[in-house]
C-alpha cells in the first residue's frame, strides 16, 4: 500500500506531461484530421528552448523556467503556423499524406537540432525553488513535479476558458463539431485552423519547457512522448477536453503503478493491451462529439 501511495505523485506527473503533450495535438487531430508526426519535435523545440535561454542567453536558473514558458509557447506557434499555412494546408483531406509529410519535417527538425545543439543530451538546471519536496500523508511530492501538475492545470483551464468564453473559441469549437455547417454559417474555417495549429503547436512548446524538469533534452526527445500522446487523444475521444484530461492521468497512473514490479518494457506492454481492451470496448474513446443530424 505504501509502494502504491509512493507511486501516485509520479503516475499523476506523468499524466501530467501526457497531458500537456496530447493537448494541441487533441484539437489539431480532431479537428483538422491532421495525424501531426512533427507535434514531438515541436516538443523538443520547447526543450531546447528552455536550454537557449540559460545557455545562450544567460538568464539565470532562477527564473529561466518563467521565462521560457511563453517563449517556447511563441516560437513552437510560430513553428506550426508556419507549417500549417506552408504545407499542411495543401495536404487537407488526405491524411496519409499529411503523416508521411509531418514525419519528414519531424526528421528534418531532428537533424537540425543536432547540427545546431550537437547528438549528445544537454541538462537544463532546475531553478533552487523546485528543488526537494514535502511530505503530505506519508508520501514524497518533490517540487518540480508538483509545478508540472499546476502548469498543466492552468493551461487546462486557460484552455477551457478560451474554448467556452471567447468568441475564436467558440468558433473552434463550432468547426469541431461541423466543418461544413460552421463554414456555411460564414465562419472562416481556413483562419480557424491557423489559429488552432498555432495553439496546439505553442502547448508543445510548454511541453517541452516542463520537460526539462524530469530529464535531459535531446533531439528525439519528443519523439518518446509523440505515441503516448496520440493514445492520449484517441482514448479521450477527438476534440474532448474532458477525455484528454482523464486519458492523460489514467495512463500516467496506469503506468507508474505498474513498471514497479513489471519493468519498463513489460509496464509498457501492459498499458497497451489495456488500451486496445479499452478500444474494444469503446472505440469512440471516453467522450464523443454530439452533432445535430439530418438524418
Amino acid at each position: 500500500m505504501n509502494q502504491l501511495l509512493a507511486q501516485l505523485p509520479v503516475g499523476l506527473s506523468i499524466g501530467a506531461v501526457l497531458l500537456l503533450a496530447a493537448l494541441g495535438l487533441n484539437f489539431t487531430f480532431g479537428q483538422m484530421g491532421v495525424i501531426n508526426m512533427a507535434h514531438g519535435e515541436f516538443i523538443m523545440v520547447g526543450a531546447y528552448t528552455a536550454f537557449v535561454m540559460q545557455a545562450w542567453v544567460g538568464l539565470p536558473a532562477s527564473y529561466s523556467l518563467l521565462v521560457a514558458l511563453p517563449v517556447a509557447f511563441l516560437v513552437t506557434g510560430l513553428l506550426g503556423l508556419a507549417l500549417e499555412a506552408g504545407l499542411i494546408r495543401r495536404f487537407y483531406g488526405r491524411p496519409l499524406d499529411t503523416l508521411l509529410l509531418t514525419f519528414g519535417i519531424g526528421l528534418v527538425l531532428q537533424q537540425l537540432a543536432r547540427d545546431v545543439f550537437g547528438a549528445p543530451n544537454v541538462s537544463v538546471p532546475a531553478p533552487a525553488w523546485l528543488a526537494g519536496g514535502a511530505t503530505v500523508a506519508g508520501m514524497q511530492l518533490p517540487h518540480a513535479r508538483m509545478f508540472i501538475l499546476a502548469l498543466a492545470a492552468v493551461c487546462v483551464a486557460a484552455i477551457a476558458y478560451y474554448l467556452n468564453r471567447s468568441r475564436s473559441g467558440r468558433r473552434m469549437r463550432a468547426v469541431i463539431h461541423n466543418r461544413d455547417l460552421a463554414a456555411v454559417s460564414g465562419i472562416a474555417t481556413r483562419r480557424v485552423d491557423a489559429t488552432t495549429f498555432f495553439l496546439g503547436s505553442g502547448l508543445a512548446g510548454i511541453a517541452g519547457v516542463a520537460l526539462t524538469l524530469i530529464g535531459p533534452t535531446g533531439p528525439t526527445t519528443g519523439t518518446n512522448y509523440i505515441v503516448d500522446a496520440f493514445l492520449v487523444v484517441v482514448v479521450g475521444g477527438l476534440g474532448q477536453l474532458r477525455g484528454t484530461v482523464l486519458a492523460a492521468l489514467a495512463l500516467g497512473l496506469l503506468n507508474a503503478l505498474v513498471e514497479p514490479w513489471s519493468g519498463a518494457s513489460l509496464a509498457k506492454v501492459i498499458v497497451f493491451a489495456a488500451i486496445i481492451v479499452f478500444l474494444q470496448l469503446r472505440p469512440q474513446g471516453m467522450f464523443t462529439v454530439r452533432t445535430r443530424a439530418l438524418t
